[in-house]
Protein backbone atom coordinates (compact mmCIF):
# COMPACT_ATOMS: atom_id res chain seq x y z
CA UNK A 1 0.00 0.00 0.00
CA UNK A 2 1.16 3.25 -0.69
CA UNK A 3 1.41 5.69 2.19
CA UNK A 4 -1.35 8.40 2.21
CA UNK A 5 -2.64 7.30 -1.71
CA UNK A 6 -5.87 8.41 -0.87
CA UNK A 7 -4.82 12.54 -0.89
CA UNK A 8 -0.68 12.23 -0.93
CA UNK A 9 -0.84 11.22 -4.79
CA UNK A 10 -4.39 10.55 -5.97
CA UNK A 11 -5.74 14.10 -4.31
CA UNK A 12 -3.04 15.99 -3.95
CA UNK A 13 -4.16 18.77 -5.87
CA UNK A 14 -7.24 18.98 -3.78
CA UNK A 15 -5.60 18.20 -0.88
CA UNK A 16 -3.52 21.65 -1.61
CA UNK A 17 -6.14 23.27 -2.80
CA UNK A 18 -7.93 22.88 0.55
CA UNK A 19 -4.78 23.90 2.92
CA UNK A 20 -2.40 26.39 2.03
CA UNK A 21 1.11 25.32 0.86
CA UNK A 22 3.74 25.23 3.99
CA UNK A 23 6.39 28.28 4.26
CA UNK A 24 9.79 27.44 4.61
CA UNK A 25 11.26 27.04 8.11
CA UNK A 26 9.77 27.10 11.04
CA UNK A 27 10.24 22.84 11.51
CA UNK A 28 11.47 21.92 15.15
CA UNK A 29 14.96 21.27 15.76
CA UNK A 30 16.71 18.60 18.38
CA UNK A 31 19.57 17.71 19.17
CA UNK A 32 21.30 14.07 17.95
CA UNK A 33 22.55 12.19 20.75
CA UNK A 34 25.75 13.39 21.72
CA UNK A 35 26.88 14.24 18.23
CA UNK A 36 26.29 18.13 18.35
CA UNK A 37 24.41 17.79 15.88
CA UNK A 38 20.63 19.72 15.84
CA UNK A 39 18.31 17.40 13.38
CA UNK A 40 14.60 18.59 12.43
CA UNK A 41 11.99 16.64 13.75
CA UNK A 42 10.90 14.97 10.36
CA UNK A 43 13.44 13.91 7.63
CA UNK A 44 13.16 12.80 4.60
CA UNK A 45 13.52 9.02 3.53
CA UNK A 46 14.95 7.78 0.33
CA UNK A 47 13.03 4.31 0.05
CA UNK A 48 10.31 5.60 -1.86
CA UNK A 49 11.84 7.17 -4.87
CA UNK A 50 11.47 3.71 -7.24
CA UNK A 51 7.55 4.83 -7.02
CA UNK A 52 8.10 8.29 -9.15
CA UNK A 53 9.81 9.04 -12.04
CA UNK A 54 13.70 10.29 -11.58
CA UNK A 55 12.90 14.08 -12.11
CA UNK A 56 10.32 14.12 -9.77
CA UNK A 57 12.44 12.65 -7.16
CA UNK A 58 15.33 15.01 -7.47
CA UNK A 59 12.50 17.93 -7.48
CA UNK A 60 10.94 16.51 -4.70
CA UNK A 61 14.36 16.45 -2.42
CA UNK A 62 14.97 20.04 -3.38
CA UNK A 63 11.35 21.02 -2.80
CA UNK A 64 12.19 19.72 1.29
CA UNK A 65 15.35 20.99 1.62
CA UNK A 66 13.60 24.42 0.50
CA UNK A 67 10.88 24.00 2.74
CA UNK A 68 13.40 23.69 5.98
CA UNK A 69 14.38 19.75 6.23
CA UNK A 70 18.00 19.15 7.11
CA UNK A 71 18.24 15.61 7.80
CA UNK A 72 18.04 13.29 4.35
CA UNK A 73 18.17 9.25 4.65
CA UNK A 74 19.45 6.88 2.07
CA UNK A 75 20.44 3.12 1.91
CA UNK A 76 22.86 1.51 -0.75
CA UNK A 77 20.20 -0.78 -1.23
CA UNK A 78 17.04 1.47 -1.87
CA UNK A 79 15.72 1.34 -6.09
CA UNK A 80 18.21 -1.25 -6.26
CA UNK A 81 21.09 1.44 -5.63
CA UNK A 82 19.31 4.94 -7.69
CA UNK A 83 17.78 6.22 -4.97
CA UNK A 84 21.61 7.37 -3.90
CA UNK A 85 21.84 8.81 -8.10
CA UNK A 86 18.50 10.71 -6.70
CA UNK A 87 20.27 12.61 -4.25
CA UNK A 88 23.14 12.84 -6.35
CA UNK A 89 21.46 14.72 -9.04
CA UNK A 90 20.08 17.31 -6.49
CA UNK A 91 22.20 18.03 -3.33
CA UNK A 92 25.40 19.43 -4.47
CA UNK A 93 24.19 23.00 -3.89
CA UNK A 94 23.72 22.56 -0.44
CA UNK A 95 25.61 19.44 0.39
CA UNK A 96 27.07 21.16 3.56
CA UNK A 97 23.86 22.26 4.89
CA UNK A 98 21.93 18.87 5.22
CA UNK A 99 22.83 16.00 7.36
CA UNK A 100 23.21 12.82 4.78
CA UNK A 101 22.90 9.05 5.86
CA UNK A 102 23.21 5.77 4.09
CA UNK A 103 23.17 2.29 4.98
CA UNK A 104 25.01 -0.94 4.28
CA UNK A 105 23.60 -4.17 4.86
CA UNK A 106 26.72 -6.23 3.73
CA UNK A 107 28.18 -8.01 6.90
CA UNK A 108 31.73 -8.29 5.83
CA UNK A 109 34.11 -5.79 6.44
CA UNK A 110 35.32 -5.58 2.91
CA UNK A 111 32.04 -5.90 1.54
CA UNK A 112 30.83 -3.09 3.34
CA UNK A 113 33.55 -0.56 2.82
CA UNK A 114 33.13 -1.85 -1.19
CA UNK A 115 29.35 -0.37 -0.85
CA UNK A 116 30.30 2.98 1.05
CA UNK A 117 32.32 3.42 -1.98
CA UNK A 118 30.07 3.16 -3.92
CA UNK A 119 27.33 5.36 -1.94
CA UNK A 120 29.41 8.37 -2.01
CA UNK A 121 30.91 8.01 -5.93
CA UNK A 122 26.71 7.91 -6.49
CA UNK A 123 25.90 10.76 -4.28
CA UNK A 124 28.41 12.84 -5.45
CA UNK A 125 30.22 13.99 -1.94
CA UNK A 126 32.87 12.75 -0.52
CA UNK A 127 31.59 11.82 3.17
CA UNK A 128 28.46 10.92 4.60
CA UNK A 129 27.42 12.10 8.12
CA UNK A 130 26.16 8.98 9.10
CA UNK A 131 26.62 5.52 8.16
CA UNK A 132 24.31 3.02 9.10
CA UNK A 133 24.54 -0.38 9.51
CA UNK A 134 20.94 -1.59 8.08
CA UNK A 135 18.75 -4.19 8.88
CA UNK A 136 20.22 -6.00 11.93
CA UNK A 137 16.98 -8.71 11.72
CA UNK A 138 18.71 -11.63 12.99
CA UNK A 139 20.63 -13.62 15.58
CA UNK A 140 23.15 -14.30 12.26
CA UNK A 141 22.73 -10.76 11.08
CA UNK A 142 24.84 -9.41 14.98
CA UNK A 143 27.05 -12.58 14.78
CA UNK A 144 28.34 -11.76 11.55
CA UNK A 145 28.27 -7.94 11.73
CA UNK A 146 30.22 -8.37 15.13
CA UNK A 147 32.75 -11.15 14.17
CA UNK A 148 36.60 -10.52 13.35
CA UNK A 149 35.95 -9.56 10.12
CA UNK A 150 32.34 -8.00 10.13
CA UNK A 151 30.95 -5.12 8.73
CA UNK A 152 31.70 -3.34 12.20
CA UNK A 153 35.52 -2.95 11.29
CA UNK A 154 34.55 -1.27 7.96
CA UNK A 155 32.38 1.27 9.78
CA UNK A 156 35.22 1.92 12.50
CA UNK A 157 37.71 2.42 9.94
CA UNK A 158 35.33 4.89 8.06
CA UNK A 159 34.57 7.00 10.46
CA UNK A 160 38.39 7.28 11.36
CA UNK A 161 39.04 8.15 7.78
CA UNK A 162 36.44 10.71 7.61
CA UNK A 163 34.57 9.30 5.29
CA UNK A 164 31.61 9.21 7.34
CA UNK A 165 31.53 11.48 10.53
CA UNK A 166 29.22 8.90 12.80
CA UNK A 167 27.93 5.80 12.57
CA UNK A 168 25.01 3.79 13.86
CA UNK A 169 22.53 0.37 12.63
CA UNK A 170 19.19 -0.17 11.98
CA UNK A 171 16.87 -3.13 12.75
CA UNK A 172 12.88 -3.48 12.66
CA UNK A 173 12.35 -7.14 13.15
CA UNK A 174 13.15 -7.44 17.09
CA UNK A 175 14.26 -5.20 19.76
CA UNK A 176 16.01 -8.04 20.86
CA UNK A 177 18.82 -7.81 18.13
CA UNK A 178 18.71 -4.29 19.13
CA UNK A 179 19.86 -5.00 22.37
CA UNK A 180 22.42 -6.65 21.18
CA UNK A 181 23.68 -4.45 19.18
CA UNK A 182 23.52 -2.05 21.56
CA UNK A 183 25.69 -4.06 23.80
CA UNK A 184 28.13 -5.60 21.59
CA UNK A 185 29.66 -2.04 20.87
CA UNK A 186 29.63 1.28 22.89
CA UNK A 187 30.90 3.72 20.18
CA UNK A 188 27.33 3.91 18.31
CA UNK A 189 26.55 7.09 17.68
CA UNK A 190 22.80 6.42 16.74
CA UNK A 191 20.20 3.83 16.19
CA UNK A 192 16.70 3.93 14.02
CA UNK A 193 13.94 1.46 14.70
CA UNK A 194 10.46 1.46 14.55
CA UNK A 195 8.54 3.72 16.63
CA UNK A 196 4.50 4.04 16.01
CA UNK A 197 1.57 4.18 17.81
CA UNK A 198 0.83 0.43 17.42
CA UNK A 199 4.50 -0.98 18.44
CA UNK A 200 3.75 -1.29 22.04
CA UNK A 201 1.98 -4.08 21.18
CA UNK A 202 4.04 -6.35 19.64
CA UNK A 203 7.48 -6.95 20.14
CA UNK A 204 8.13 -3.31 21.37
CA UNK A 205 10.98 -1.40 20.29
CA UNK A 206 9.12 1.48 22.13
CA UNK A 207 9.32 -0.60 25.49
CA UNK A 208 12.38 -2.59 25.19
CA UNK A 209 14.79 -0.53 23.19
CA UNK A 210 14.03 3.11 23.10
CA UNK A 211 14.63 3.27 26.73
CA UNK A 212 18.17 1.49 26.51
CA UNK A 213 19.20 3.76 23.29
CA UNK A 214 18.44 6.81 25.15
CA UNK A 215 20.03 5.73 28.40
CA UNK A 216 23.41 4.85 26.31
CA UNK A 217 23.24 8.74 24.67
CA UNK A 218 22.55 7.82 21.11
CA UNK A 219 20.70 9.74 18.84
CA UNK A 220 17.19 8.24 17.88
CA UNK A 221 15.36 8.00 15.06
CA UNK A 222 11.90 6.76 14.29
CA UNK A 223 10.54 4.72 10.80
CA UNK A 224 7.61 2.89 9.93
CA UNK A 225 5.00 5.90 11.23
CA UNK A 226 2.02 5.13 9.89
CA UNK A 227 3.02 0.95 9.89
CA UNK A 228 3.52 2.07 5.86
CA UNK A 229 -0.29 3.43 5.53
CA UNK A 230 -1.60 0.15 7.37
CA UNK A 231 -2.12 3.05 10.38
CA UNK A 232 -4.20 5.33 8.83
CA UNK A 233 -7.35 3.34 8.58
CA UNK A 234 -8.06 4.11 12.07
CA UNK A 235 -5.58 7.20 13.21
CA UNK A 236 -4.87 10.74 11.28
CA UNK A 237 -1.54 11.00 10.02
CA UNK A 238 -1.15 14.03 12.45
CA UNK A 239 -1.72 11.38 14.93
CA UNK A 240 0.63 8.67 14.34
CA UNK A 241 3.30 11.74 13.45
CA UNK A 242 2.50 13.62 16.71
CA UNK A 243 2.69 10.33 18.67
CA UNK A 244 5.99 9.42 17.37
CA UNK A 245 7.44 12.62 17.78
CA UNK A 246 6.48 12.60 21.94
CA UNK A 247 8.67 10.04 22.23
CA UNK A 248 12.18 10.71 22.91
CA UNK A 249 13.41 10.52 19.68
CA UNK A 250 15.42 13.37 17.38
CA UNK A 251 13.30 12.82 14.50
CA UNK A 252 10.64 10.44 12.65
CA UNK A 253 12.25 9.31 9.34
CA UNK A 254 9.15 10.38 6.17
CA UNK A 255 9.07 8.40 2.94
CA UNK A 256 7.36 10.53 0.60
CA UNK A 257 6.11 10.09 -2.94
CA UNK A 258 4.10 13.28 -3.80
CA UNK A 259 5.13 17.10 -3.01
CA UNK A 260 1.76 17.07 -1.67
CA UNK A 261 3.06 14.20 1.27
CA UNK A 262 5.95 15.98 2.23
CA UNK A 263 3.94 19.38 2.42
CA UNK A 264 0.94 17.90 4.61
CA UNK A 265 3.97 16.32 6.74
CA UNK A 266 5.87 19.82 7.08
CA UNK A 267 2.51 21.57 8.24
CA UNK A 268 2.31 18.81 11.08
CA UNK A 269 5.83 19.04 12.18
CA UNK A 270 5.85 22.98 12.04
CA UNK A 271 2.92 23.05 14.27
CA UNK A 272 4.18 20.10 16.28
CA UNK A 273 3.06 20.00 20.19
CA UNK A 274 3.59 16.93 22.09
CA UNK A 275 1.08 14.59 23.09
CA UNK A 276 -0.28 14.52 26.58
CA UNK A 277 -0.14 11.07 28.63
CA UNK A 278 -4.07 11.50 28.32
CA UNK A 279 -3.51 11.15 24.56
CA UNK A 280 -0.93 9.06 24.24
CA UNK A 281 -2.73 6.53 26.90
CA UNK A 282 -6.18 7.05 24.58
CA UNK A 283 -3.78 6.32 21.30
CA UNK A 284 -2.69 2.68 22.70
CA UNK A 285 -6.34 1.64 24.18
CA UNK A 286 -7.62 2.54 20.78
CA UNK A 287 -4.72 -0.35 19.62
CA UNK A 288 -5.45 -2.72 22.47
CA UNK A 289 -8.61 -2.72 21.64
CA UNK A 290 -8.44 -3.90 17.63
CA UNK A 291 -10.29 -7.45 18.04
CA UNK A 292 -8.90 -8.31 14.31
CA UNK A 293 -5.44 -7.13 15.09
CA UNK A 294 -5.68 -4.71 11.65
CA UNK A 295 -3.76 -2.28 13.52
CA UNK A 296 -1.19 -3.90 15.89
CA UNK A 297 0.63 -7.35 16.05
CA UNK A 298 1.85 -9.59 13.24
CA UNK A 299 -0.90 -9.18 10.40
CA UNK A 300 0.14 -5.76 10.73
CA UNK A 301 3.97 -5.32 11.30
CA UNK A 302 5.09 -7.87 8.79
CA UNK A 303 8.21 -6.64 9.00
CA UNK A 304 8.55 -7.87 12.39
CA UNK A 305 9.79 -11.38 13.63
CA UNK A 306 6.87 -13.75 13.10
CA UNK A 307 6.24 -15.38 16.73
Amino acid sequence: MKRRLFFGTAFSGLARAQAPRPKAGGIPKRPLGRTGENLTIVGMGGARFHLIPFEDGVALVRRAYDLGLNYFDMARSYWEGHAEEVYGAAIGPFRKNIFLTSKSGVRSRAGAMKELETSLRLMKTDYVDLWQIHGVNTQKDVDQVLASGGALEAFVEAKKAGKCRFIGFTGHADPAFNLQMLRGYDGFDTTLMPLHACDTQYLSFEKLMLPAAKERGLGIFGMKIFGNAFLLRTFSVATCLRYTLSLPVTAAVLGFSSQGQLEDDVRIAQSFSPMTAEEVSAVQARAALDRFDVIKGPALEYWKRQM
